[in-house]
């Protein structure tokens, strides 16, 4: 198959194939967590449970000082990255007009040095998984497939609008065969925390404030 026929299959076929199942997956592993029911919570509340969820899923996205206090570095760099992420996926011009969004994005040039910025927060995360003994004893297979399957679109479409390595159309199909396998693979993996995550903080924090204490 041709670079050109590759990249109409990518951006067609492949494409609807690949959201679909990223759509199904999460779906499916939203269900799974939901049915997995929680036990009854017998006691009388002593307060909301429904402000308790709002206050935690806030006060989680904050970096506890004792933390911070011991890793600034890792804390730093998470919140850079994931940042970054959102910036890249959400502000970049051409992604908006992919999802059909009306916001108005940055500019190519910001956007594009925010993706540099990205990439080296993700290499700097997997230089201290690989040096901090906590992280390199608690990490598997699938938190370093999860690493890679996200680093390759940024990469790639870096590679790609900046005409580096490859020529631009092959660079760009890669680029968004990456995002494809990401779309695949993202149900699969620990990528689920980009829904689970509210959950989790939601229910614990309703649990919480229900009971009247902090979580």
């Amino acid at each position: 198959m041709e670079i050109n026929e590759l990249l109409i299959w990518a951006r067609g076929p492949a494409f609807h194939w690949a959201l679909a199942i990223f759509v199904f997956g999460m779906l499916l592993r939203l269900f799974e967590i939901l049915s997995l029911g929680r036990k009854p919570d017998l006691s009388a509340a002593r307060d909301s449970g429904v402000s308790g969820g709002l206050r935690t899923l806030f006060t989680r996205s904050l970096p506890r000082p004792a933390i911070f206090s011991r890793e600034p570095l890792r804390i730093l760099n998470g919140y850079i990255m994931h940042i970054g992420l959102f910036v890249v996926i959400f502000l970049y011009r051409p992604h908006i007009e992919l999802f059909g969004g009306a916001w108005s994005g940055l500019p190519t040039g910001v956007v594009d040095a925010i993706t540099a910025v990205t990439i080296l927060s993700m290499f700097v995360a997997l230089l201290m998984r690989f040096y901090s003994p906590v992280l390199r004893h608690i990490s598997t297979s699938g938190d370093y497939l999860a690493w890679l399957i996200t680093l390759l679109p940024l990469l790639t479409g870096y590679l790609a609008y900046n005409h580096l390595l490859l020529e631009y159309t092959q660079m760009l199909t890669y680029h968004i065969l990456s995002v494809e396998l990401l779309l695949v693979l993202a149900p699969f993996t620990k990528l689920t925390h980009l829904f689970s995550f509210v959950l989790s903080r939601w229910y614990q924090g309703y649990l919480a404030g229900r009971r009247g204490v902090e979580s």
